[in-house]
Formats: structure tokens, C-alpha cells, sequence
């Protein structure tokens, strides 16, 4: 408790993703006592500073309490303190007759899509039912990012004053790429905060009453689970370039393409096969298992593994993405 009675409280948040049958997915839970049923949240639980020795072990403990999931790979991704950043039943606790201030420690965790058999809302989603403008594999920009484009374009136009406009656009061309039609894959947090800011998410508004989000068919997240479900998009998206953290959602073995798919879904774009295996081949992250898929429905496959070598012959691994900065 602060000098001026307001407490506060460390609460702790998993984002724990995998990618399943092409697409990224996250681990949401949607307790009926958080209010709208239809805003999912990410795993969350209050720190206990005497059962919890460490802020991981707390998390690990609310992730297997809620999701029944254990956690492998995980890593600290940000500490998220806004003021009334917390929905008051996300407390999971009897609310005091002190304000409180819950700052939360986010964490990405990576694994392999497994049924949970945690009750209560516990489900696997699409990451990009929650941010649609970030998918960008079709051969035209989505529809959803298309509505996003056009929005924010709108928006940096509105206001009268040219200082501003300039201030808008600015931010527009950082984030989004506009007019020069570049279009950074790990700027995913600035992507959602310009469209917070500009009033195009469910979360924009204060009382949820409404989902101002243009028509880009996006869903909103409870509290600002939404804001860390992009910051670990993004920090993953940038991760996978210069560490072999993809091989955490992948099964002993695989194929290439099995692979070169799981990148593509992670990083929302298209990437070409060739240069793709060329940079694989390059960095010596696989190596032959001597085994073959049969169930690819042409020719066998050959089947890959990680080589775990190549962490002690390169400071950065990484997959790589051809033709990104």
C-alpha cells in the first residue's frame, strides 16, 4: 500500500502461442465472472509474494492452475502499469475498499497446440482473429488491413490543423507504410496503438459499450490483453530472424514446407520456397533424419530436424525472413 492509499498489486500474463494447421494460435480464457463473455482474455493471475519465489514460477503456477498447461519456453516480454488498465473482476480477488493499481509482467510462452483440460472458457484461438490487419499471406492485402489502411488514412486527414496532420501521418508512415507501401512485420504494437489512438478498436472506448473498429471484423481482448497479445507477436516476428525459437513449435521432425509454413503463419506474409531453403541451408539449422512423409499427396517428403549444434557455432541462429529489413 502507497503513502496515499492506493495498493499495489503484480499481476502476471501469458501469451502463450503455437501454430496449428497453418495458423498462429493463442491460449485464451473467458471466465463468465469477467463480465462479457465475448471479450477473451489471456491467462492472468495475481502475484503471490509468499507462495511465488520468483515472477516465472508465479505464472507457470496461474497458467496450470486455469489452463491446466505446462509451460516449456517462455521469456519476459514487458511490465504493462497504465493506470485503470485492469477490469476490476480481473483482480480474481474481493475488490478493497482502497483504489488499487495492478501492474502486470507479460510473458510469451511457446509450445505445441494440446488440449487443455482446463475448464472455464479455457480455448485455443486464431492469433489474427484479434489483430486480422497482421495476416497479410493472401496474394492482396486483406480485407481487414485494407479497412485498417484506409481508416488511418482518414484519420491523419482529419484534423484541421497542419502540424497535426503531419504528426498523424508521421506516425502512419512508421506504423503502417503508408504511401510508400512498405510494411514492417514486427511493428506490430505500433500498429495497435495508432489504432487505438485514432478510436478504431473496441478498446478505444472506455465503457466497451461499442466496437468502433471500422469494419475490419476484429474481436476485442478483456483489459489490455489485446496491446500484449501484440507486443509478443511482434517480439516473436522479430526473434524468429536471429534465434531458432521456431523450432519450439515444431514437432521432432518435419518437413520443409512444414516449416517454411509455420514461419509464413507467424510472420502473416508469403515467403519464396527457394530463398527460403536457401537460407536454411545456409545456417544449418536442420539436418536429415533419413525418414519421409508419405501424406503430402504427391511425392514423399523429406523429413527434418533441428540441429542443436548450431547454438554453440552461431551467436544468431535465426530463421530469417528473404526480402525483409
Amino acid at each position: 500500500m502507497t503513502g496515499d492509499g492506493v495498493g499495489l498489486r503484480v499481476g502476471l500474463s501469458a501469451a502463450i502461442l503455437a501454430v496449428t494447421d497453418e495458423q498462429p494460435r493463442v491460449v485464451t480464457v473467458g471466465r463468465s465472472e469477467w463480465g462479457r463473455s465475448d471479450k477473451a482474455a489471456l491467462p492472468f493471475g495475481i502475484l503471490d509474494a509468499f507462495a511465488h519465489r520468483t515472477l516465472e514460477l508465479g505464472l507457470r503456477s496461474w497458467v496450470q492452475e486455469l489452463a491446466e498447461l505446462v509451460l516449456g519456453y517462455t521469456e519476459q516480454l514487458y511490465t504493462f502499469g497504465d493506470r485503470d488498465r485492469v477490469d476490476r473482476p480481473l483482480l480474481t480477488a474481493a475488490p478493497s475498499e482502497d483504489e488499487e493499481r495492478v501492474i502486470s509482467v507479460a510473458y510469451l510462452a511457446l509450445t505445441r497446440e494440446a488440449e487443455s483440460e482446463g475448464g472455464d472458457g479455457v480455448d485455443w484461438r486464431d492469433i489474427y482473429r484479434f489483430l486480422p490487419w497482421e495476416d497479410g499471406r493472401g496474394e492482396q492485402p486483406s480485407r481487414s488491413r485494407q479497412l485498417a489502411l484506409d481508416a488511418i488514412g482518414r484519420w491523419c486527414r482529419k484534423p484541421r490543423a497542419r502540424a497535426e496532420r503531419e504528426r498523424r501521418e508521421e506516425r502512419a508512415q512508421f506504423a503502417f507504410g503508408l504511401d510508400r507501401e512498405v510494411w514492417d512485420s514486427e511493428k506490430v504494437l505500433e500498429r495497435y496503438e495508432l489504432l487505438f489512438e485514432a478510436g478504431l478498436v473496441a478498446e478505444s472506448d472506455p465503457d466497451g459499450s461499442s466496437w468502433p473498429d471500422g469494419g475490419f471484423s476484429s474481436r476485442p481482448m478483456a483489459a489490455d490483453h489485446r496491446r500484449i497479445l501484440a507486443t509478443a507477436l511482434g517480439r516473436l516476428r522479430a526473434k524468429i530472424k536471429y534465434r531458432p525459437v521456431i523450432f519450439e513449435l515444431m514437432p521432432e521432425q518435419f518437413t520443409l514446407f512444414e516449416l517454411q509454413r509455420t514461419v509464413e503463419a507467424l510472420a502473416g506474409l508469403r515467403l519464396h520456397k527457394q530463398n527460403f531453403r536457401r537460407l536454411i541451408d545456409r545456417g544449418g539449422l536442420v539436418e536429415l533424419t533419413g525418414g519421409v512423409n508419405a501424406q503430402t499427396g504427391g511425392r514423399p517428403a523429406k523429413l527434418y530436424a533441428f540441429r542443436r549444434d548450431v547454438l554453440r557455432e552461431r551467436r544468431a541462429p535465426g530463421v530469417g525472413l528473404p526480402g525483409q529489413r
